[in-house]
């Protein structure tokens, strides 16, 4: 059967190329489509420009996701091991660093070159410069047919849309996909920036600005807790940041946008209990009592953070210890480990690492084809599936893009039977 299916692309990011592979293996002959003027341009900000590929400490519970049961299908079928065996398949040298797995070079750019290689050994046919706006499925042969921005028209046997996101993108990029995905009948679950910071009214910001300090990180929704993440906290002139909070974020930003009252409450002594940091404290205080409050406080935390409990407890950092009482100290110090900050947005998507919500992941089978018109797959952070930082965004992207790929290679009986004749 020398007659290939023909697979069309749209996105050439970690999942579009990963798609165009794993296709390409499979038999078909692939053109992958990218608007940019060259392939693969996020992976190399991805883990700091390190490429955190995966992680060894793989766990459902990191992602987001409606179906839990078909996402834990797709990892079965493509896991982090056979991401690893994938990329050493490919001639990277990986390690890891407390389970997270980066390429032996630490550089993104490693990552980038690998796959490139290795569409050009499987003779995918790349075409960047070139944006897709256009897509439909013709009737009568079942194929698809999608127009550039200047009007050119392509015909193909299958289509797999990976067009990412607008995350870290100008404001107004990466919708296109979504709009081709809404042509072809598929919901749009909302979009929200996901792995962001969170902004706050507060004026005590821009003292703390540049602080970063380990502590818990607690999201409170109209005053009940939802969850806690630990980590290292960095404070901004506009608010929070640091991965505790980006965890954070995805949840902050859908309670925001039902209008519902968002805090964080940070504890800077999570190691310690209530009934540890009271007496701990309270020798501190007895053996101190001649000092001012500013000396009192001097080694707990940093100092600017200590100047703002001073001020925000409604004291002067030159009264003494004894002066001010136990009662009115022990009242400060509470606030160490209970500190809240009202959060009143997040940041842009820009800023954003990854987005949040999409094309309607219940509308997709296991291998990740639309329930709504066959031949049309998916993969990457276009769909409704994200995860916490980690490794586990790229993990998603290996994961559909190898699914999405190998499966809109597979022919069907008609055109076994063609290919035949």
């Amino acid at each position: 059967m020398e007659k290939k299916i023909a697979i069309a692309i749209i996105g050439a990011g970690a999942s579009g190329m990963t798609a165009a592979i794993a296709a390409a293996r499979n038999g078909a002959e692939v053109t992958l489509f990218e608007k940019n003027d060259r392939v693969g341009k996020k992976i190399l900000s991805t883990g700091n420009g390190k490429c955190n590929l995966t992680n060894l400490e793989f766990d459902l519970e990191q992602y987001f996701c409606e179906d839990k049961v078909k996402l834990q299908k797709q990892f079965d079928s493509f896991s982090v091991w056979e991401t690893i065996s994938f990329f050493e398949s490919l001639g990277l040298m990986v390690k890891s660093k407390n389970g997270y797995i980066y390429p032996y070079s630490e550089q993104a750019s490693s990552v980038l070159d690998i796959l490139r290689m290795e569409l050009k050994q499987c003779r995918v046919k790349v075409v960047t410069d070139t944006e897709i706006t256009e897509a439909v499925c013709l009737e009568r042969s079942g194929k698809f047919q999608i127009k550039d921005k200047e009007g050119k028209t392509y015909c193909f046997n299958r289509l797999i849309l990976s067009c990412g996101s607008p995350a870290s993108l100008k404001k107004g990029d990466g919708t296109v996909g979504y709009e081709i995905a809404k042509g072809f009948g598929h919901r749009i679950r909302p979009v929200v920036p996901g792995l962001v910071q969170l902004k706050s009214n507060e004026r005590f910001l821009k003292a703390l600005a540049g602080v970063r300090c380990h502590a818990d990180v607690k999201l409170m929704l109209d005053g009940k807790e939802t969850v806690c993440e630990s980590g290292e906290l960095q404070f901004t002139e506009y608010g929070i940041s640091g991965i505790p909070v980006f965890q954070l974020s995805r949840i902050a930003a859908y309670a925001l946008k039902k209008r519902q009252l968002v805090t964080v409450h940070i504890n800077f002594f999570p190691e310690q209990d209530e009934k540890v940091f009271f007496y701990t404290n309270r020798l501190r205080y007895e053996s101190q009592l001649e000092k001012t409050l500013e000396e009192f406080l001097t080694g707990t935390q940093n100092k600017k953070i200590n100047m703002v409990m001073i001020k925000q407890a409604g004291f002067r950092p030159e009264m003494k210890v004894k002066d001010t009482g136990w009662k009115k100290i022990w009242t400060m110090m509470q606030k160490y480990q209970c500190f809240v900050i009202p959060i009143s947005d997040i940041n842009t998507m820009e800023k954003a690492q990854v987005c949040a919500g999409g094309v309607d992941y219940t509308q997709l089978s296991v291998s990740l084809q639309s329930k709504l018109v066959k031949g049309l797959y998916f993969a990457g952070e276009m769909l409704d599936v994200d995860g916490k930082c980690g490794g586990y965004n790229l993990q998603w992207a290996w994961t559909s893009g190898y699914i999405a790929g190998r499966n809109a290679a597979k022919m069907d009986k008609r055109e076994i039977k063609d290919a035949e004749n």
